[in-house]
Protein backbone atom coordinates (compact mmCIF):
# COMPACT_ATOMS: atom_id res chain seq x y z
CA UNK A 1 0.00 0.00 0.00
CA UNK A 2 2.72 2.74 0.77
CA UNK A 3 4.67 1.75 -2.33
CA UNK A 4 1.83 2.38 -4.61
CA UNK A 5 1.13 5.86 -2.58
CA UNK A 6 4.89 6.75 -3.10
CA UNK A 7 4.42 5.45 -7.15
CA UNK A 8 1.21 7.78 -7.37
CA UNK A 9 2.69 10.60 -5.90
CA UNK A 10 5.89 10.12 -8.02
CA UNK A 11 3.62 10.62 -10.91
CA UNK A 12 2.20 13.53 -10.04
CA UNK A 13 4.92 15.36 -9.25
CA UNK A 14 6.70 13.84 -12.51
CA UNK A 15 3.92 14.91 -14.34
CA UNK A 16 3.43 17.97 -13.38
CA UNK A 17 6.80 18.88 -13.88
CA UNK A 18 6.32 18.95 -18.15
CA UNK A 19 3.31 20.78 -17.65
CA UNK A 20 4.85 23.40 -16.02
CA UNK A 21 7.56 23.95 -18.54
CA UNK A 22 5.19 23.88 -21.29
CA UNK A 23 3.52 26.60 -19.59
CA UNK A 24 6.98 28.59 -18.97
CA UNK A 25 8.15 28.17 -22.44
CA UNK A 26 4.58 29.45 -24.20
CA UNK A 27 4.25 32.51 -21.77
CA UNK A 28 7.46 33.65 -22.99
CA UNK A 29 6.93 34.03 -26.76
CA UNK A 30 7.10 37.89 -26.87
CA UNK A 31 5.85 39.68 -29.62
CA UNK A 32 3.25 41.85 -30.21
CA UNK A 33 -0.36 40.38 -29.30
CA UNK A 34 -2.51 38.77 -31.70
CA UNK A 35 -6.41 39.67 -31.97
CA UNK A 36 -7.63 35.36 -32.55
CA UNK A 37 -11.32 36.55 -32.29
CA UNK A 38 -10.76 39.60 -35.05
CA UNK A 39 -14.07 39.06 -37.71
CA UNK A 40 -15.38 36.43 -36.13
CA UNK A 41 -18.85 38.12 -34.71
CA UNK A 42 -21.85 36.68 -34.42
CA UNK A 43 -24.50 38.50 -37.63
CA UNK A 44 -28.25 38.69 -37.58
CA UNK A 45 -29.00 35.14 -38.30
CA UNK A 46 -26.70 34.40 -35.07
CA UNK A 47 -23.94 32.21 -37.12
CA UNK A 48 -20.32 34.35 -38.14
CA UNK A 49 -19.92 35.69 -41.67
CA UNK A 50 -17.67 34.33 -44.32
CA UNK A 51 -14.65 36.03 -42.34
CA UNK A 52 -15.37 34.38 -39.14
CA UNK A 53 -15.24 30.98 -40.90
CA UNK A 54 -12.08 32.12 -43.03
CA UNK A 55 -8.92 30.79 -41.98
CA UNK A 56 -5.24 31.37 -43.44
CA UNK A 57 -4.91 32.84 -46.80
CA UNK A 58 -8.53 33.50 -47.56
CA UNK A 59 -8.80 35.25 -44.30
CA UNK A 60 -5.52 37.38 -45.02
CA UNK A 61 -7.10 38.63 -48.88
CA UNK A 62 -10.76 39.18 -46.62
CA UNK A 63 -9.45 41.29 -44.28
CA UNK A 64 -7.44 43.21 -46.81
CA UNK A 65 -10.38 43.87 -49.05
CA UNK A 66 -12.15 44.64 -45.96
CA UNK A 67 -8.98 47.73 -45.50
CA UNK A 68 -9.83 48.78 -49.18
CA UNK A 69 -6.64 46.51 -50.56
CA UNK A 70 -8.71 45.51 -53.26
CA UNK A 71 -5.18 43.40 -54.95
CA UNK A 72 -3.50 42.34 -51.84
CA UNK A 73 -1.27 39.88 -54.09
CA UNK A 74 -0.45 42.39 -56.79
CA UNK A 75 -1.80 40.02 -59.24
CA UNK A 76 -4.17 42.19 -61.37
CA UNK A 77 -3.15 43.06 -64.61
CA UNK A 78 -0.78 46.31 -64.93
CA UNK A 79 -0.19 48.85 -67.66
CA UNK A 80 3.31 48.98 -68.49
CA UNK A 81 5.69 52.21 -68.12
CA UNK A 82 8.72 53.55 -70.15
CA UNK A 83 10.42 50.09 -69.79
CA UNK A 84 13.80 51.55 -70.83
CA UNK A 85 16.79 49.68 -69.15
CA UNK A 86 17.74 52.92 -67.13
CA UNK A 87 13.70 53.11 -66.00
CA UNK A 88 12.39 49.71 -65.69
CA UNK A 89 8.93 48.39 -65.25
CA UNK A 90 9.11 47.72 -61.34
CA UNK A 91 6.98 44.15 -60.62
CA UNK A 92 6.33 44.21 -56.92
CA UNK A 93 7.13 40.56 -54.97
CA UNK A 94 7.61 39.21 -50.97
CA UNK A 95 10.47 36.79 -52.62
CA UNK A 96 13.96 36.31 -54.49
CA UNK A 97 12.30 35.46 -58.22
CA UNK A 98 8.51 35.95 -59.77
CA UNK A 99 7.11 34.62 -63.11
CA UNK A 100 6.35 37.78 -65.41
CA UNK A 101 3.63 37.55 -68.41
CA UNK A 102 3.95 40.02 -70.87
CA UNK A 103 1.58 40.51 -73.46
CA UNK A 104 3.94 42.04 -75.89
CA UNK A 105 1.37 43.47 -78.68
CA UNK A 106 -1.93 44.42 -77.59
CA UNK A 107 -3.94 42.11 -79.98
CA UNK A 108 -1.78 39.27 -78.74
CA UNK A 109 -3.42 36.02 -77.99
CA UNK A 110 0.20 34.86 -76.67
CA UNK A 111 1.62 35.65 -73.44
CA UNK A 112 5.71 35.62 -73.03
CA UNK A 113 6.53 34.14 -69.57
CA UNK A 114 9.62 34.87 -68.12
CA UNK A 115 11.06 34.66 -64.54
CA UNK A 116 12.47 37.74 -63.13
CA UNK A 117 15.11 37.65 -60.22
CA UNK A 118 16.00 40.05 -57.52
CA UNK A 119 18.34 42.76 -58.67
CA UNK A 120 18.66 41.61 -61.92
CA UNK A 121 16.34 43.61 -64.76
CA UNK A 122 15.18 41.58 -67.63
CA UNK A 123 14.52 42.43 -71.36
CA UNK A 124 11.21 40.80 -72.54
CA UNK A 125 11.16 39.61 -76.48
CA UNK A 126 9.87 43.09 -77.38
CA UNK A 127 12.18 45.00 -75.70
CA UNK A 128 10.85 46.63 -72.47
CA UNK A 129 12.69 46.04 -69.42
CA UNK A 130 11.28 44.54 -66.16
CA UNK A 131 13.26 44.52 -62.61
CA UNK A 132 11.81 43.64 -59.32
CA UNK A 133 10.89 45.39 -56.56
CA UNK A 134 10.82 45.04 -52.61
CA UNK A 135 7.00 44.62 -51.63
CA UNK A 136 5.74 45.03 -47.99
CA UNK A 137 5.52 41.44 -46.18
CA UNK A 138 2.19 40.38 -45.12
CA UNK A 139 0.66 40.99 -41.68
CA UNK A 140 -2.12 38.67 -40.32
Amino acid sequence: MAFSLRRLASNIVSKQRPVLLCLARSSSAGGKPVDHHKGKVVSDVSMPDALGHAVGVERFELLAKLAGNEDPFEMNVKKRGKGTSGEPNLVPSLFDMRLVGCICEEESLVIHWMHLYKGEPKRCQCGYWFKLSEMKPIEY
